[in-house]
């Protein structure tokens, strides 16, 4: 392969502790010939003396900003506020192509200094199945909190555990009653794992996907005491929940877990909220009487660092070990100039993968 620095950059958010690139497949970057610097991090889960023990170069957190221009940056979540001008190459979950508040701002940012947005939403493969992806733990986490919400045991605020731990508070206890379960979106990948944590919980869901959702029985979604979202959508489709099915008189629906946490954008299938909610306050209100209670965190995976971390690392390997012009990385920089040109930003000098 080309050779390629990557560098590993620390989050800002205080709540993020996952990473891209776990040691262990850091290792396997470095032994392939890939310059691999990486950010010290507090809060990121593995150590940066995992990441030295096996190659890496290692800086301050932030200093990605002077960092060599063929440094290809990556991460997960957003940027800081500045630079105003981002010059390198980034590889992050970008949140900026469907018209998401501060979308413009940070397209403009790359314009600005011709760096350019690989978003690894948009890593996919012919078929356009996403390569590398958080969604079965979003999924899992995302179920796993609307039960313990729904069984009055939800405490605030969020820690980051285990998976042996969160299994242990997951499973009924003696005299818990009952409840119903509707997952919409099954299928994929964040449907699964709510699948999975709801069965932990002893629960069976009642799972809905593309055949169930075509001519929508929203009276039967209302019956259900918790939905779990893990439908993304990238066409327009009628809402799954509207404002007046909150006051519906016949509504049973307690709990709201959107995985998806599409808020801001036009293709939101719960255009019934308008911010997420976060570890410090994972509960949102929507109605008193009867109540009916939303969860919506977008970092859900980061409640699991080490396993959630590990599986995405594993799958986003393969793609950093054959990053090249072409492929899935090609198809990630056509979509970012589609998206540039779609918001009438001209652009810059921009280089190729």
């Amino acid at each position: 392969m080309t050779e390629l620095h990557l560098w590993l950059r620390h989050e800002v958010r205080s709540t993020e502790r996952r990473t891209p690139i776990v040691p262990s497949d850091a290792r396997r970057l470095v032994e392939s010939g890939v310059t691999l610097t990486v950010e010290e991090s507090p809060q990121r889960i593995f150590p940066i003396e995992e990441y030295e023990a096996v190659g890496c170069g290692v800086v301050p957190a932030g200093s990605w900003v002077s960092a060599p221009a063929d440094a290809v940056v990556v991460g997960l979540k957003e940027l800081p506020d500045g630079p105003a001008e981002l010059t390198h190459r980034h590889i992050f979950f970008g949140h900026a192509y469907k018209q998401q508040p501060g979308a413009a701002d940070l397209l403009r940012r790359f314009a600005a200094g011709g760096g350019a947005l690989l978003d690894l939403e948009y890593l996919v493969d012919d078929n356009g199945r996403r390569l590398a992806a958080f969604g079965f733990w979003a999924g899992y986490l995302g179920a796993a909190l609307a039960v313990l919400q729904q069984r009055g045991r939800l405490v605030a605020p969020l820690t980051p555990t285990s998976k042996e731990e969160l299994d242990e508070l997951l499973r009924p206890a003696a005299g818990e009653g009952e409840f119903t379960a509707l997952v919409i979106g099954a299928l994929g990948r964040s449907g699964r794992g709510a699948r999975v944590a709801l069965s932990v919980a002893g629960v069976e869901p009642t799972c809905w996907d593309l055949e169930e959702t075509r001519d929508l029985d929203r009276p039967a979604l209302l019956r259900h005491d918790v939905l779990v979202n893990a439908v993304l959508a990238t066409t327009p489709i009628p809402p799954f929940l509207r404002e007046q099915d909150l006051d519906d008189p016949d509504r049973r629906l307690r709990t709201v877990c959107d995985v998806t946490c599409d808020v801001g954008s036009p293709l939101n299938v719960l255009p019934v909220y308008d911010r997420t909610t976060d570890w410090t306050d994972p509960v949102r209100g929507l109605r008193k009487e009867p109540p009916l209670d939303l969860i919506a965190i977008d970092n859900l995976p980061s409640l699991l660092p080490r396993e959630s971390s590990t599986d995405f690392s594993a799958s986003l390997l393969p793609q950093l070990l054959d990053f090249e012009a072409g492929g899935p990385w090609g198809r990630c920089l056509d979509r970012f100039h589609q998206a540039c040109r779609e918001l009438g930003i001209e652009e810059g000098e921009f280089r190729n993968v």
